[in-house]
């Protein structure tokens, strides 16, 4: 991450022409993605622009802080979300003062974004099906049926007489609608790739960067290894001997449902957001606990539990419904995996989990240390109060029964030793996911 100080300059370049239907599809599309912060920061850097002009006055980073009413750290985040989603470019000149160049990018249209094969998956996912389908249906446009009318437009020159002219208006500099791209750095061995398919399969023209940017992006959001790629590429090349783009998606698309017993891609595979991690330097237990609800997937870490086997389809449904209607976040759900598991008897029932949940949903927890903390106060507090109905309604020599507790549960973690079997069992975890 690039440090920035308030002093830093920046200024704006506008690459772009904005109208109302990009601002709507800003809104209503990017921010479930980029969130609220990111979605301000590129409307604010549009705002910087003087009126009528592409390219703002230098500005420090001070301004941002002020206008956004936010830490320059935040700031960082948001910018670095608009670079990864195609809004916006950064180029930095380094001197006693870093000096910074945003470059602002429209965003993509409706339907290139709803067949992006990124962007529209991770929206879906953020968004859960019924607001998704909501969302999608404000942009399509209704069906007239137009059987019984005539088509009576006319053209260009049934309307306006023709005009030569031998001077050339050149328009080259003028601004016009730029759109950025999403890039994956860590992709597919292309020349693994290619050399593995027979040349009398394919044509000169079959490898195109759009072509490449399909594979690699598939293979990013249905997690397909090199070698797996390879055959799902020769399946898609048609008689042409070029890649039918749309059989490569739906072979993609048909592979990960197979692998995943017929579930599409999930939250359920992602980790804790870096903002949302607790700083490191800690050395304690508590943190080391924390550290590994922050850096294991939900997926990966119920699955630890299982020592033979795999979880349910029914158990990873759970976890999926918590991360898209709850919108928890992938390591608060791992505290709560290990809190019900270890407090419900190893079972992970629906039941159970969601009325924990929408405890702590109602309580906006997002961090992995208020989710222990939440969960440690709350269970004291029910216990008490079980404990006191059954003392009224037992005898006076009633004992409650003791329960299993998770390992960082009740007590001063901090100040006490973990067991070799609790330590073993986070840096097995650690090694084996992170």
């Amino acid at each position: 991450m690039n440090t920035i100080l308030p002093a830093d300059t920046y200024i704006v370049v506008n690459k772009t022409i904005m109208d109302d239907i990009d601002r709507k599809i800003v809104t209503m599309l990017y921010q479930p993605i980029i969130g609220h912060t990111a979605t301000t920061l590129y409307f604010t850097l549009f705002d910087d622009l003087l009126r009528h002009d592409v390219m703002s006055e230098e500005l420090t980073h001070h301004h941002l802080m002020a206008t956004m009413q936010l830490k320059l750290e935040d700031i960082l985040i948001a910018r670095e979300k608009l670079e990864a989603v195609g809004l916006l470019k950064t180029y930095l000149k380094k001197d006693h003062v870093n000096n910074f160049v945003y470059l602002l990018y429209a965003p993509l249209s409706v339907n290139e974004f709803l067949n992006h094969p990124i962007l529209n998956v991770v929206l879906y996912n953020n968004l859960g099906k019924k607001e998704y389908e909501n969302i999608v249906n404000c942009f399509r446009i209704p069906k007239v049926n137009l059987k019984d009318y005539e088509d009576i437009t006319k053209s260009f020159n049934k309307v306006f007489s023709s005009v030569s002219s031998n001077t050339y208006l050149g328009n080259d500099n003028i601004v016009k609608k730029n759109r950025g791209t999403i890039e994956i750095t860590e992709g597919v061995d292309f020349n693994l790739l290619i050399s593995s398919i027979p040349k009398s399969m394919v044509s000169d023209k079959c490898f195109t960067d759009e072509v490449k940017d399909l594979i690699n992006s598939l293979a990013f959001v249905y997690n397909i290894d090199d070698l797996n790629m390879q055959g799902l590429v020769r399946n898609s090349i048609n008689e042409k001997g070029l890649i039918d783009k749309t059989e490569l998606r739906k072979s993609a698309r048909n592979f990960y449902q197979f692998e995943q017993g017929g579930k599409l891609p999930t939250l359920i595979y992602s980790k804790q957001p870096d903002y949302l991690k607790t700083p490191s330097g800690d050395t304690s237990n508590w943190a080391k606990q924390i550290y590994t609800f922050e850096n294991v997937t939900p997926y990966d870490y119920i699955r630890s539990k299982y020592k033979n086997g795999e979880p349910t389809l029914r158990e990873l449904q759970i976890i999926e419904d918590l991360m898209v209607k709850q919108k928890m976040k992938p390591g608060v759900v791992n505290v709560l995996i290990d809190y019900v598991l270890k407090v419900n008897n190893q079972k992970f029932t629906r039941s159970y989990v969601e009325t924990v949940a929408a405890q702590w949903s109602r309580l906006n927890i997002e961090t992995v240390e208020a989710a222990m903390k939440t969960a440690e106060k709350e269970h004291k507090k029910l216990k008490k109060m079980l404990n006191k109905d059954k003392e009224e309604s037992s005898n006076k020599h009633y004992k409650p029964k003791e329960e299993a507790l998770p390992s960082w549960f009740d007590k001063k973690i901090e100040n006490k030793e973990m067991s070799k079997e609790e330590e073993e069992e986070l840096d097995n975890l650690l090694k084996e996911f992170s």
